[in-house]
């Protein structure tokens, strides 16, 4: 049950219900998780600065049970994330930023319990 979090200084119109989709299914991938257990927010319109420059940039944050917990599965996730967000939203890599976040199941709750017990 990945959590995809993205906040962006670009206007909410360079996000649309497409793109979110796209988000998902290209996170989805990355991750070897399944599109239906996703869930993405995207934060647009936001007063950022990124290296010292508040040009357009996006800072992606990956929270996930069992697929954020070492360099080296970052290493890849981290390419193919940053190969959808550069050709989908026209940014160099210097622009992006990801963050990755292990996650215990005990720490996700789901129908009423947490996915320890799920």
């Amino acid at each position: 049950m990945p959590f995809i979090s993205l906040q962006s200084n670009l206007p909410a119109n360079s996000f649309s219900e497409d793109f979110l989709k796209r988000l998902c299914c290209s996170t989805a991938a990355a991750l070897g998780k399944p599109q239906d257990r996703m869930n993405v927010v995207v934060q647009p319109g936001l007063p950022m600065l990124m290296a010292g420059s508040c040009s357009p940039c996006v800072m992606l944050s990956v929270s996930a049970i069992n697929v954020t917990d070492t360099a080296e599965k970052n290493k890849e996730h981290s390419a193919k994330i940053f190969e959808f967000l550069s050709r989908e939203l026209a940014l160099t890599e210097d622009r992006i930023v990801i963050q990755f976040h292990a996650l215990e199941p005990h720490q996700v709750g789901k129908n009423g319990t947490v996915m320890s017990f799920l």
